[in-house]
């Protein structure tokens, strides 16, 4: 056997590191998997600005590391995926601190300590593009020192992972307001963002502090767990090659049980409609919110907003379910997807329930002894909106030759107010040509859109209104501009 040795260019590797698609949320969530590794009871991410001397800092209270394990974790790639990891460990490739960490900086150093003194390792990219060569600085670049001596007073173990020369920030002057308010609102979206992704570290039993900038972050747990009226629907622990998938299903409260502001947190930070469906955990770290895993048939349509589903993978599966660098996605293994497809129908069904079951309490609850002044149905693939012409009110009106202005108004007053958006948004479905066409749409007027259009042209007659205008703002007026009839000849 002949070969060569073919290390990768030290430049080149940098740069695919630092293009593997981390948003800054992303990024700090994969330093904060280690502070967990290292059971870690407060862990604090810092962001100070000062134009281009800003910096961000992760500091934990964990065990910290010796010097060879400091070296280990900041040599790229030193642990793969089959590296034995204990139950706390969250790691994946053995990258993620390095490529978390070149996406957002130029200057990446650890500093940690088991007994009280402190060890340090920098990275900085700058070094390593001149000398073309992997050298892991024992010493902090001029200015660090300050940053670290402040941050590491008064404690005597854990670790420190600060950034420096942050990506996106090199140019900008210390006292650029636009800069430094970005960079400040950068704090809420990794609030967010980690109160979803370790929201089961910061709830229960745990011990585990989370804050950004001194702020507590807050838990999003998007089963409602606590809530009297959530449905848990049987888990289904589902076998692949040995092991053990948990599979449960929740159906959450229609918005009529919950309070406004329950009701707007439990709609997470994308919204009812984007928190639909799979929420993938992996060691109860949150890996993917709110996906359908691209599973045959199933797309987000409003009237699932209810349903959610957690499944729970074995850290020995990633390979499975192809859980890639940044732990933020899945791919479905192919043996689970019948029996994933048939939990997430079953789910599906249940919450378009829910949710037709609370259309109908409305409109009952809506109209009392009286009818519902709407009439909805599909009937031959097209949904309809009708009003009730049996209704007392609607009765009224069409026979009352005076036209009485004040039954008019309450009548339409009525209308506005019994909009029947729940029985709506049940028989709707998204990406279907299901929309109701007024008058049977474009085309030859039938002779309903034709009554309706002569008394708006006596309407406008009465007004003072030429024939010909009448019938020029008849044929600009919705329905009538996609409708041919007398207006239009």
């Amino acid at each position: 056997m002949t070969y060569d040795i073919a290390p990768p260019a030290p430049v080149g590797m940098v740069a695919s590191l630092s293009a593997l698609g981390y948003s800054l949320p992303d990024a700090l969530a994969d330093l904060v998997d280690n502070s967990v590794s290292a059971r870690a009871e407060n862990i604090d991410i810092e962001f100070t600005w000062a134009g281009p001397e800003s910096w961000v800092a992760v500091v934990d209270d964990g065990c910290g590391m010796p010097e060879k394990s400091l070296v280990t974790a900041m040599t790229v790639a030193a642990r793969g995926p089959a590296t034995d990891r204990s139950s706390t460990d969250l790691g994946r490739y053995g990258v993620g601190l390095k490529s978390a960490s070149f996406s957002q900086c130029r200057l990446l150093t650890v500093c940690t300590a088991t007994d009280g003194v402190w060890l340090t390792r920098t990275w900085d990219l700058d070094v390593v593009e001149r000398t073309g060569e992997w050298r892991l600085l024992h010493t902090p670049a001029p200015g660090t020192s300050e940053i670290l001596d402040q941050i590491t007073k008064g404690r005597s173990r854990g670790t420190v992972v600060l950034w420096q020369r942050l990506s996106g920030y090199q140019e900008a002057a210390a006292g650029d307001k636009r800069m430094q308010q970005q960079f400040y609102d950068e704090t809420e979206k990794v609030k967010t963002h980690l109160g979803l992704v370790f929201a089961r570290f910061l709830t229960g039993a745990s011990t585990l502090a989370l804050r950004v900038s001194s702020c507590q972050v807050t838990p999003w747990d998007p089963f409602l767990t606590s809530h009297p009226s959530v449905r848990r629907l049987p888990p289904e622990p589902l076998p692949l090659d040995g092991r053990t998938v948990l599979v449960e299903p929740f159906v959450l409260p229609s918005p009529q049980r919950l309070t406004e502001s329950t009701f707007a947190a439990a709609g997470g930070p994308q919204g009812w409609l984007r928190h639909q469906g799979f929420y993938v955990y992996r060691r109860n770290r949150l890996i993917l919110a709110g996906s359908w895993l691209g599973l045959r048939g199933l797309r987000r349509e409003e009237r699932y907003n209810l349903a959610r589903i957690a499944i729970d993978i074995p850290t020995e599966m990633d390979a499975e379910w192809r859980v890639d660098v940044r732990k933020a996605t899945v791919v479905a293994p192919v043996a689970l997807r019948r029996h994933l497809t048939r939990v997430a129908q079953m789910t599906r069904r249940e919450a378009a329930e829910t949710v037709r079951h609370r259309g109908r309490i409305a409109a009952r609850q809506h109209s009392g002894p009286l009818s519902f002044p709407w009439n909805v149905r599909r009937d031959g693939g097209k949904v309809s909106c009708k009003i009730n012409r049996r209704h007392p009110l609607v009765q009224a009106v069409l026979q009352d030759d005076g036209a009485d202005p004040a039954r008019v108004r309450a009548l339409l007053r009525l209308l506005e107010e019994t909009v029947p958006v729940p029985a709506l948004r049940v028989l709707h479905e998204s990406d279907t040509a299901d929309d109701p066409e007024p008058f049977g749409g474009p085309g030859p007027a039938d002779q309903h859109a034709i009554e309706v259009a002569q008394q708006m042209f006596k309407v406008f007659l009465s007004q003072g209104k030429a024939a010909e205008e009448a019938r020029s703002l008849i044929r600009t007026t919705q329905p009538f501009d996609q409708l041919d009839g007398f207006w239009s000849s």
